[in-house]
């Protein structure tokens, strides 16, 4: 994949933005458990950097994806696993689906305001008892008159305590699990709408994630998202761009820890000599870096051929696969070379090694991705 100007010119704009309204942050942020979400999506907005890949008569650059990968792994920069996943909700998970498949009124009202940054949206599927298995979810919508009802609660949900509306999957009738589905878009402010405290999670502190309930909560039929029905084929396809943006988001954040990590054992004095001088450690973080560069390789692979219209849902599986896996290995690797400084809480690898490890279950577990990939290989056993 081959970038341009205009390429470097997102890059550099969002990896200057990042060093000057977020990262001085970051370490607030962590201690408060929360980032002021609406403040600083609009001055992103205000910058064009919400909606790269969206349509332009909607506010967008009308740009392909090509641009927003370069978005979304220079977001990797963020010193805050949380503030970048939040950012990502907003960009690759809650609104795909709004761009494809919703009717001028849903880009009107909706998509419009997520790219100018004047709405904060989440992305309101998995529930306390289906994760990862999305055609598991209980929350139903009902037709009565010109609207759905809305009944059931929702579990995990990122910027659920600061989104202005979700892109809800439910229930909306017929005994066939993929096709008894729709994405509707849910105004949090609707009565009966009501929110947990925020959970205390492993990582991603500065990310408000809040279980969500719906008392009969009454929205128009006019939010739903394309066709009634289509809501687990919508939502399938939504992923697509949510695990592409999970493979390149965590590129440079790994890089950041290999780097800090050389930094740090250059400086460090062992037995006389700098840590950086021992073969083991040196040819271990060489041996990191060559495993980044691989899975970025796959990853604009994978974008490449998303962005000329093919199929890519086995190497965007095998992407978020290889980064959930990656992530893991290189933050546990140069974890260890700290030593005890490592165990501290406000290391910057300890960070990267709390909010990573959930790259292995958002977005698709491992599990899941591995069932996919096997059934793309034509693995899985044939059943008689």
């Amino acid at each position: 994949m081959r970038f341009t100007e205009e390429h470097e010119a997102i890059r550099n704009t969002i990896a200057q933005f990042i060093d000057k309204e977020i990262n001085p942050y970051c370490d607030q942020w962590e201690k408060d458990g929360i980032f002021p979400a609406h403040k600083l999506f609009k001055k992103m907005g205000d910058l064009g950097l919400l909606g790269i890949a969206k349509p332009a008569e909607y506010g967008g650059m009308g740009l392909d994806y090509s641009y927003q990968i370069v978005f979304s792994e220079e977001l990797g920069r963020i010193a805050s696993g949380g503030v970048s996943m939040a950012i990502g909700v907003q960009t690759d998970m809650s609104t795909p689906a709004m761009a494809k498949f919703g009717s001028n009124y849903i880009k009107e009202e909706f998509l419009s305001k997520a790219i100018a940054g004047d709405a904060v949206c989440s992305i309101a599927v998995s529930e306390p008892h289906a994760g990862s298995d999305v055609a598991n979810i209980k929350t139903t919508a009902v037709k009565d008159g010109d609207d759905y009802i809305i009944s059931g609660t929702k579990m995990w949900i990122t910027n659920a305590t600061q989104a202005d509306y979700l892109c809800l999957l439910a229930n909306t009738g017929g005994d066939k699990p993929h096709k008894s589905k729709s994405l509707i878009v849910v105004p949090t402010n609707t009565p009966g709408i009501s929110f947990s405290e925020k959970l205390d999670k492993l990582g991603m502190r500065s990310s408000d994630t809040a279980q969500i309930f719906f008392d009969e909560v009454r929205v128009p039929q006019k939010n739903l998202i394309g066709e009634e029905g289509m809501g687990f084929t919508y939502q399938m396809i939504q992923f697509q761009e949510e695990r592409l943006y999970c493979a390149a988001g965590l590129l440079k954040s790994m890089e950041h820890c290999i780097n800090t990590t050389i930094e740090y054992t250059r400086e460090r004095q062992a037995f006389g000599k700098p840590l950086l001088d021992q073969q083991v450690i040196h040819f271990r973080l060489a041996e990191l870096q060559t495993e980044v560069e691989a899975l970025r390789a796959l990853t604009y692979d994978a974008v490449e051929g998303y962005i000329n219209g093919m199929e890519v849902t086995l190497k965007a599986s095998m992407a978020k696969l290889k980064a959930g896996r990656l992530v893991r290995e290189v933050t546990d690797a140069c974890l260890q070379y700290w030593g005890g400084m490592g165990f501290m809480w406000d290391n910057p690898v300890s960070r990267a090694y709390r909010d990573q490890r959930l790259s292995s279950i958002g977005g698709g577990a491992d599990e899941v991705m591995l069932g996919i990939i096997c059934k793309k290989m034509g693995t899985l056993p044939r059943l008689i």
